[in-house]
């Protein structure tokens, strides 16, 4: 029996539905492992041929007969050593969420995922059905209990593996990323070390899809729940750690341990990745966007530089006739610091056309929040022909605290194909530019000092509108992460009045966001894929 095991944990950026590009992402790895870096054993994520997650693909006859295949070609080109790979199981009783180890060019074994989430952005229930049999495999005299994400948070699988004779745990995953997620994910994993007594390899796949970010992180936890090896994060790369059997107890030869960033910098590095796998998954050959002079958009101009490369991103400065000279010197520095393309676009003409057009209907009416949208709509109108004449995707620059209360335009600044900061509060959009000024100042100090305002009328304040923010965004996160009701809310502290108008905002405004383009996810409930209010509802709170 062989007293060493090298394992290579494979953080992969893969590309759903993309089963032959997948494909030769796991051939490459896995010849390059053996050659390269020695390893016995290749660890890929969860789905890895499919990518995570497939969802109404699964369906689909041709993308089953496409894995079936590439299942095959995987085993045929890698002749030698030990892989697992992350696959859909089309069987005669439906679908699994599969892992099999192919060892010497034959698939020896397989592990259907025992544990299907059906919360938050998971929604495997629909598409799977459950396995129940533990897996432990034999991989150059090692028993190695294969494991499949969600296995893991709860103890029985863990336990399984271990009742069959399990002295390493491996765990293939596809978890994606939100704030403090590492520490959750380490903590689990801890908490069922101590019930096996085992160590464990954790690989997560890395990179952007869709509303989700897959972070990487990998790592590797002795038998006490030590962390002894950690993958740095949003990188792809190929990771290796070494196993002893000494004494009958095998261990983990501690490796490099990358530190754990800040939340600034972590959620900061989901932003960048987010709009990177966005733009270019989909071969969009730049984006364009609007630069107001405001923190929003100097932000969110920073991570698309940051993503891109300042050459594949043109700013647009669309002044009216409320924009302030401060706000146009501003965006001006902004471009100049960050050297993208930069042009400055009057919607005056156009909002005074728009308004002689309308002058017959709106008569006798008072200006309202009518004029303001329309000068936002003129806007959207610029930037969608900048997009379709240029192939560029329009970036939207709104925040998490506008969306929940419907600060923002239908058709208007709401308009665009990804919205990278979506899922920010404003008083993080504060703390991720005064992180990222951290790193060189791109964003003018006075932009993130001054007060906020969207410059649609006369000395207009967001706070004309909206609680201020260091009121509205612990709300918002309250009712929105938590659930919590009005009384909860009010023990906490909160103005009733004030939790009550805004929760109303929340409701009122869900047909807004319905239509709002899809953004990154850093938090633990984000709109999108894990909010599903009803637009039409009688509740009253």
């Amino acid at each position: 029996m062989s007293e060493s095991l090298r394992i290579a944990l494979a953080q992969l950026d893969l590309l759903v539905g993309d089963v032959q590009g997948n494909l030769s992402r796991v051939v490459e790895t896995a010849r390059a492992a053996r050659q390269s870096h020695r390893a016995d054993l290749t660890l890929f994520p969860e789905l890895t041929l499919s990518g995570y997650p497939p969802e109404d693909l699964l369906f689909h006859r041709g993308f089953q007969h496409q894995i079936e295949t590439a299942l095959e070609q995987v085993r045929r080109e890698v002749p030698s050593g030990c892989l697992v790979v992350g696959y859909p199981e089309y069987t005669r009783f439906g679908i699994y969420n599969s892992a099999a180890l192919i060892s010497e060019g034959l698939v020896c074994a397989l592990h259907r995922k025992a544990e299907l989430p059906n919360y938050k952005v998971f929604d495997e229930k629909r598409y799977f059905h459950a396995g129940s049999q533990p897996t432990v495999v034999q991989c150059n005299g090692f028993r190695l209990g294969l494991l499949i994400c969600e296995d893991i948070w709860e103890p029985q699988p863990a336990q399984l593996a271990l009742a069959e004779g399990a002295e390493l745990l491996l765990v293939i995953n596809a978890s994606p990323y939100e704030r403090y997620r590492q520490r959750e994910r380490e903590a689990v994993v801890r908490t069922r070390i101590a019930d096996v007594g085992l160590p464990l390899v954790y690989v997560n796949m890395v990179g952007g899809q869709d509303e989700l970010i897959f972070d990487g992180n990998s790592f590797v936890m002795d038998a006490g729940g030590q962390v002894v090896m950690r993958a740095p994060p949003f990188q792809e790369g190929v990771y290796c750690v070494d196993f002893r059997r000494e004494n009958g107890k095998v261990s983990p030869v501690p490796g490099e341990v990358a530190p754990e960033l800040s939340e600034e910098a972590s959620v900061y590095s989901a932003l960048v990745l987010g709009v990177r796998d966005y733009v270019n998954k989909h071969g969009f050959p730049g984006v364009v966007m609007g630069l107001s002079g405001g923190v929003d958009s100097a932000l969110t101009l920073a991570i698309a530089v940051d993503a891109l490369g300042a050459d594949r991103v043109q700013a647009v400065m669309m002044p009216s006739r409320y924009t302030s000279r401060m706000s146009l010197e501003d965006a001006a520095e902004e471009a100049r610091s960050l050297a993208v393309r930069y042009r400055v676009l009057s919607i005056e003409s156009m909002f005074e056309a728009t308004l002689a057009t309308l002058a017959g209907e709106f008569a006798g009416r008072p200006a309202d929040a009518t004029e303001e949208n329309i000068q936002s709509r003129c806007r959207m109108l610029l930037l969608m022909g900048l997009s379709n004449k240029t192939g560029r995707m329009l970036l939207t620059t709104g925040n998490k605290s506008e969306m929940a209360v419907g600060y923002a335009t239908l058709y208007g600044d709401m308009a665009g194909g990804f919205a990278p900061i979506k899922d920010c509060s404003k008083l993080l959009v504060y703390r991720l530019a005064a992180y990222r000024n951290g790193l060189g100042r791109v964003i003018p100090q006075r932009v993130i000092d001054r007060a906020p305002s969207a410059e649609l009328r006369p000395g207009q304040k967001d706070s004309d509108s909206l609680p201020a923010y260091e009121v509205l965004d612990p709300i918002l996160e309250a009712f929105i992460e938590e659930d919590l009701s009005v009384d909860e809310l009010a023990a906490r502290g909160f103005d009733r009045a004030t939790v009550g108008r805004v929760l109303d905002l929340v409701k009122r405004n869900e047909y807004k966001r319905r239509q709002a383009p899809p953004g990154v996810r850093v938090s633990r409930r984000a709109f999108g894929r894990d909010w599903r209010y009803p637009i039409t509802n009688g509740y009253r709170r």
